[in-house]
């Protein structure tokens, strides 16, 4: 891959990268209040806040995934191997790298991941 198009990927991953981590530090800040914003409420208030904060939690530990799979990614710039898929070590298609530039499979070893999970 030529060094524009890789430096391009790098910088829209440091800029996915920010807006996860300024995500989680939003969604941290306000989980915190709706905790300690607590009145003593009934049982379904309490088991409505219990839903909610493990909406949050789980919305939080998706983007911890894909902050992983980003740092990963970035990873792979530095030592020369971005844009190879982490099973075959084909190369992955740009369009699939612009779609998901943090993608470590090719589309077809992608597609037979899925279908073994299926």
């Amino acid at each position: 891959m030529d060094k524009r198009y890789i430096q391009k990927m790098k910088d829209t991953l440091l800029e996915m990268k920010n807006k996860i981590l300024h995500n989680l530090a939003a969604e941290n800040e306000e989980f915190n209040e709706l905790i300690e914003d607590r009145d003593p409420k009934d049982l379904a208030d309490i088991a409505a806040d219990d839903i909610d904060r493990k909406i949050l939690e789980a919305l939080g530990n998706q983007e911890l995934k894909i902050l992983h799979l980003i740092e990963s990614a970035i990873a792979r710039i530095q030592n020369g191997h971005y844009g190879q898929c982490m099973r075959c070590s084909e190369k992955i298609p740009r369009e699939r790298l612009d779609a998901i530039p943090y993608a470590t499979l090719c589309i077809k070893c992608k597609a037979s991941e899925e279908l073994r999970n299926r």
